[in-house]
């Protein structure tokens, strides 16, 4: 007995040593592709007129910084071919707009020209029913014992929706997205919920409901799935290769990632009780 305890101890301190060993992993970096943060968000109650767009490309997987895509030529036309040029803010690679007007159901292109490439994408400016309340359940989650929080709105009967939710909570650093369709709650009340399990009493939460196409649902729901419901954020870099609608006109081969998307949003905020 002694001896195998001896044994037994010898193997496990190799086997700790071992795993100390530093293994240096070889991977290939591929070309970078464009990353393209176009969320055009239309809050309701103001005017809509401020949008920004964000250009990013992917970058190695050992890199702590992104890089940025300054110089770019950046603008979205409207139906009636009314164009609102977005400018550069000084080499940040994010791109302003301030007369931007949004019209519900309006089609609307973006087109990036940037690195001898010229990138486009078409999508409908969707609209959102109004968030009506927020409710606060106490006895929560499977244990009963987690605050919940719901908010509430009423589905429009005549056709069909899509909605992006997201949740930003003060004891947590990363936001909640997840998508819905109306499918089984058409031109019903329902809500959308929390999904944080560690809420108290003063924290605060900011809720958002987006409109949004069915395309754009269709990839959220992919990008939602990857990101396991709380990655940081659908308008960032995905973590894999999902493809969005914006398209490289000049090099079909070389896409570029990330999504333009257009959506009124109702935003409430709400503190624990």
């Amino acid at each position: 007995m002694k001896k195998i305890t001896l044994f037994l101890v010898l193997l496990m301190a190799v086997l700790a040593s071992s795993c100390e060993d530093v293994i240096d992993v070889d991977l290939d970096n591929a070309p970078p592709k464009l990353v393209v943060e176009a969320a055009i968000n239309w809050k309701k109650g103001t005017v809509g007129n401020q949008q920004k767009i964000k250009l990013t490309t992917t970058t190695g997987f050992y890199s702590n910084a992104i890089p940025i895509v300054s110089g770019a030529t950046v603008s979205i036309k409207n139906s009636a071919n009314v164009v609102f040029t977005f400018s550069e803010m000084a080499n940040t690679g994010e791109y302003n707009c301030t007369t931007f007007v949004p019209i519900i159901n309006e089609t609307y292109t973006l087109t990036i020209i940037s690195n001898g490439n010229t990138y486009t994408a078409t999508e409908t400016l969707k609209a959102v029913t109004s968030i009506t309340k927020i409710v606060q359940n106490n006895k929560g989650g499977f244990t009963g014992t987690d605050v919940e929080i719901k908010t509430f709105y009423q589905d429009p009967p005549t056709e069909t929706n899509y909605y992006l939710y997201k949740y930003m909570y003060s004891n947590q650093v990363k936001s909640n997205f997840y998508v819905d369709q109306d499918e089984f709650f058409n031109g019903n009340e329902f809500f959308s919920i929390s999904q944080n399990d560690n809420l108290k009493k003063d924290d605060t939460i900011e809720v958002s409901h987006f409109g949004i196409s069915k395309a754009y649902y269709n990839y959220m729901s992919i990008l939602v799935s990857i990101a396991g419901n709380n990655g940081g954020g659908p308008f960032q870099s995905p973590p894999a290769t999902v493809r969005g609608n914006v398209m490289n006109t000049t090099d079909t081969a070389n896409y570029p990632l990330g999504y333009f998307s257009l959506s009124e949003v109702d935003i409430k905020k709400y503190t624990v009780e």
